[in-house]
């Protein structure tokens, strides 16, 4: 088979649009090179750094981004997104512009004969509950509507300037393993374990690369990020690696 291609937090568009441009750049030739053998790519959040959806109008910019997924979808290679939680907001921008469905939550697939869960990861796991609080706000069809009524110049720069300053893009805790009992993922992966068994858990949002054993034949995978590691994700049909981006 050819190979399934994951990445994750990208967060376009952070800390400004000028210094997020070389990464973009980068990401599109990572692109423009798993195009030649994917059978598939998934995206598993946090594309962009701030992401709304008015019902005639969606934030300037990331041409080169949609344009390069645009023409690797038409060209008959399936490109599955999941929401994180700094582009929550979208709707079917994507599925309706770019013919590629859109995930709210965590999704099962099966490949070769192995079965992943595969998500953004924000909002697992057993702590993090001021996150799971605000993420309800967040997400309320209310607070979705009143925020729609903000001019769009007024509305997304004051969430693009929020959305700079939330820890989680480069925060001191993602540089290091904090241990499997702090690990919100893994414990969560291991409770799923308990009622279902995959050989994959795949999720984003740590922003820390690393694949752990958290069972028999199963793996916890986080992809890292495209703002200080470049890493992503390979599925060959028969095992997963974590790879970096170096061009």
């Amino acid at each position: 088979m050819k190979k399934i291609y994951f990445a994750s937090d990208q967060h376009f568009g952070a800390p400004t649009p000028e210094l997020s441009l070389p990464r973009e750049k980068k990401f599109v030739a990572w692109l423009d090179e798993i195009k030649e053998d994917a059978e598939a790519i998934f995206l598993l959040g946090d594309l962009f750094d701030f992401w709304f959806e008015y019902k005639t109008v969606v934030p300037k910019g990331f041409v080169r981004i949609l344009g390069k997924l645009a023409e690797i979808r038409d060209s008959g290679i399936p490109i599955y997104f999941f929401v994180g939680n700094h582009d929550l907001w979208m709707n079917d921008y994507f599925e309706t512009e770019l013919n590629i469905p859109v995930y709210h939550d965590n999704k099962e697939f099966t490949f070769n004969g192995k079965t992943f869960l595969i998500g953004h990861g924000d909002g697992k796991g057993p702590g993090d509950k001021g996150y799971k609080r605000m993420k309800k706000v967040f997400t309320n069809p209310f607070s979705k509507w009143l925020f729609r009524w903000l001019h769009p110049d007024v509305g997304v720069s004051l969430a693009q300037y929020l959305s700079v300053k939330n820890k989680l893009i480069s925060g001191d805790e993602d540089i290091k393993f904090l241990g499997e009992e702090k690990e919100w993922l893994i414990l969560y992966a291991k409770r799923k374990l308990e009622t279902k068994h995959y050989n994959y858990f795949v999720f984003g949002h740590r922003h820390l690369p690393m694949i752990r054993s958290v069972g028999e034949n199963s793996e916890y995978v986080n992809l890292g990020d495209w703002i200080g590691y470049f890493t992503y994700g390979v599925f060959d049909g028969d095992k997963f690696e974590l790879h970096e981006f170096k061009k």
